[in-house]
């Protein structure tokens, strides 16, 4: 088959699976935004960004500005098409930001497959979910709505779709479900995995290791979708607990989801001004972003792991998380109970009880008795439904090559 990948920031999703499918004979190429840098594992092809829409209105403007970019993605393939002959069988693409929106009408024999991330609800996810930062009023929910316009266009002009886990492919209304296969990403096990040897060395030159008392804490930004909030007001009571702890912070100051604070440049500001003073700043290594390799040095010496998420998507840092090793100290929502059962595979906290999770953090770090059982159990569930090279991978391939029939 011809396949074509649209993802603004390819690989992004399918940094496995194009390659596996090139590998298998078909012909893979990626259609990107002509900024994105990253590497990729299968030629690629660039359409020009979108240009920022002058005071879009507040209801449309995040339809208007996916519609812009998918208009441009729209280009992209019809030079493919008409200057390079390129006509895709199967188009796989991400229909987060409305790149797949016209892809139709360029390639309307194609099948078009989306990756279908999450579905914006107004009730029962994150909106209104933390009282602190976000009130559930008839403005947010209508926002909401709006938000959703291009999620629902995307999966209505596919003809299938695919969701990591069960709780983002529910996200969808029923109707729309039965076009969606859940496949998760898939972990490297082989590669992800318990490292007595591991070492993680602190800026200041300290060496962390296996055994040693390491609290992780890994986000994309620290923010409260991600419970950086929740944490941050744990520490101080863990900390006095143990004095021997290290707490090691991985994430940018910037903001992923939701929005920045009203009060403070960041949320890392923010959290610092309120519970900064009494911390042990010794003992928390605020890290920023890092290299993929130190990450996994953190999981793999991290004695205990924290993971905390509004009723959201689903972090990879969890799963990852599970395979390396760490006893697993999570919050009770949604998205979460779908990998971890309290008390046979880790530790889950209800989201805003800071006192459970000090005292949950705080038995982890002093030697749980229950441990290696939970963090065996927590790998056996990566590896016996998330695993990239004998469940997902295989899974995902099937799933495109099923439609190489079709027609």
């Amino acid at each position: 088959m011809r396949i074509l990948f649209v993802h603004q920031n390819f690989p992004g999703q399918f940094p496995h699976l194009a390659p596996a499918l090139a590998a298998r004979g078909h012909q893979v190429i990626a259609l990107t935004d002509e900024k994105n840098q990253r590497p990729s594992p299968v030629p690629v092809v660039r359409y020009q960004a979108p240009q920022p829409l002058e005071k879009p209105p507040q209801l449309g403007k995040t339809y208007a500005e996916y519609a812009e970019r998918g208009w441009m993605a729209a280009r992209g393939c019809r030079a493919l098409r008409d200057r390079h002959g390129f006509t895709p069988d199967v188009i796989i693409g991400h229909s987060g930001w409305g790149e797949t929106l016209f892809l139709k009408e360029i390639y309307p024999d194609a099948k078009l497959l989306i990756y279908a991330e999450l579905l914006y609800r107004t009730r029962g996810q994150d909106v209104g979910f933390d009282p602190e930062f976000s009130s559930a009023t008839d403005e947010s929910r209508v926002l909401t709505v709006a938000r959703s316009a291009h999620l629902i266009q995307g999966i209505v002009q596919a003809d299938a779709a695919l969701s990591p886990t069960r709780y983002q492919a529910d996200s969808f209304p029923l109707e729309l479900r039965q076009k969606i296969t859940v496949i998760h990403d898939g972990i490297d096990t082989r590669h992800i995995r318990p490292d007595p040897d591991a070492r993680l060395i602190l800026p200041g030159g300290q060496a962390l290791k296996p055994g040693d008392e390491v609290l992780s804490f890994v986000v994309r930004s620290l923010e409260p979708y991600r419970g950086f909030h929740i944490f941050m007001r744990a520490l101080p009571r863990v900390l006095a607990a143990r004095p021997n702890a290290q707490v090691v912070i991985v994430g940018g100051e910037g903001v992923s989801y939701g929005g920045v604070p009203k009060d403070a440049e960041s949320w890392k500001i923010k959290m610092m001004s309120e519970v900064g003073p009494r911390l042990d700043l010794s003992r928390v290594h605020f890290l920023g972003r890092v290299p993929y390799v130190q990450y996994l040095s953190l999981l793999q010496v991290a004695r205990v792991h924290c993971y905390l998420t509004y009723p959201f998507v689903l972090s990879w840092s969890l799963t990852e998380a599970m395979a390396a090793g760490p006893l697993i100290v999570a919050s009770d929502t949604e998205p979460v109970r779908e990998l971890i059962v309290d008390g046979q595979n880790g530790r889950l906290v209800p989201f805003f009880d800071v006192d459970v999770l000090s005292d949950r953090l705080v038995q982890g770090l002093a030697g749980d008795p229950d441990a290696p059982r939970l963090t065996t159990a927590a790998r056996q569930t990566i590896t016996g439904g998330y695993d990239l090279h004998n469940h997902c991978l295989p899974a995902q391939i099937a799933w495109v090559e099923s439609f190489a029939s079709m027609g």
